[in-house]
């Protein structure tokens, strides 16, 4: 198929361009930099300029490659699109991403519709922002939790599902590129525990979320889907297990009164009260296989330099 990847050059473009080319799909991939084509052309796509905030710029980039399916993996979180993160402010820190999410999601269905392309696939967002109550762990029947951001996941979810389409909704992202700042931030004690790190977290490694979308593209799949690995955690499991990973000592405990006057509501609701997701539909219809079934080989994997082999896998949470 002629796959169209808006937003090829980020974290997860990157991994996803080389599995859609090695498949034998012909890829056209964007970028909102210029000096990131050659990088997409060294993955085997051709590289192309394009705005997603600009609905003339979307519709001839669409209209110019003409594909067989549109995959939007538009966000601006990196340090050169967003600044350095501040969840305090939340609402700055997301701005471009939650327009990508909302106008540019709206931008490229409007030009899909135009040029006829049958199928579009999303990503969306399933880390530790299920609704908080009920149990630890939800599917994709249940609400997600009212934080920033939330309005803008919402209408990409109701949107391209209303087109036909399919929201992949992607764990917490490690992996080459992914987490860099937060793993530095581990190894300088700045990435503590708060409370009792009792809320819950997903973890996904890039290549298994690639892999996840290839299927949903090749299988035109349609609806929902929580792209995440077997193992749900608590932040008091993976937090010091990183820090382990990392070669770093174990992470500092901060109370959540503390926290919240340092580091702001939306962090403490996440450390204490976030609920993970279940990939069991993705599993079973998409027949979709982890090679990283959970974050802890995954993160044992990425950092093994820094430490010797430790434990070996849990069994994933009920």
């Amino acid at each position: 198929m002629r796959v169209f990847v808006a937003g090829g050059s980020g974290a997860i473009g990157r991994r996803l361009v080389p599995q859609l080319v090695s498949r034998g799909h012909e890829v056209t991939a964007t970028t909102t930099s210029a000096g990131k084509v050659a990088l997409l052309e060294r993955l085997g796509a051709e590289g192309v300029v394009m705005d997603g905030r600009d609905p003339a710029s979307v519709s001839r980039a669409v209209a110019a490659a003409r594909p067989d399916v549109i995959v939007n993996e538009m966000t601006a979180l990196s340090a050169a699109h967003a600044g350095k993160p501040d969840l305090r402010r939340a609402d700055r820190f997301f701005a471009t991403t939650n327009e990508l999410r909302s106008a540019g999601t709206d931008h490229l269905l409007a030009a899909a519709e135009a040029t006829g392309v049958p199928h579009v696939v999303a990503q969306g967002h399933a880390s530790m922002n299920g609704a908080r109550q009920g149990g630890w762990v939800k599917t994709e029947d249940d609400p997600l939790e009212v934080i920033e951001g939330t309005r803008a996941i919402t209408h990409l979810e109701d949107a391209v599902v209303r087109a036909g389409g399919a929201v992949l909704r992607y764990g917490g992202f490690y992996g080459p590129g992914a987490n860099d700042d937060q793993v530095e931030l581990v190894r300088r004690r700045l990435f503590p525990l708060v409370g009792g790190g009792t809320g819950y977290f997903s973890w996904i490694h890039l290549d298994d979320a690639a892999s996840a979308t290839v299927l949903a593209v090749e299988q035109r799949a349609q609806g929902v889907f929580n792209i995440v690995d077997d193992e749900p955690a608590p932040a008091s499991e993976w937090l010091p297990y990183l820090a382990e990973c990392a070669g770093a000592r174990p992470p500092r405990r901060v109370p959540a009164w503390l926290a919240r006057l340092l580091a702001g509501e939306m962090v403490v609701g996440m450390m204490t009260e976030g609920r993970g997701f279940s990939n069991a539909k993705a599993k079973r219809e998409l027949g979709w296989v982890l090679r990283y079934p959970s974050w802890r080989l995954g993160f044992r994997e990425e950092l093994a330099p820094a430490v010797p082999r430790g434990p070996g896998l849990r069994k994933a949470p009920a």
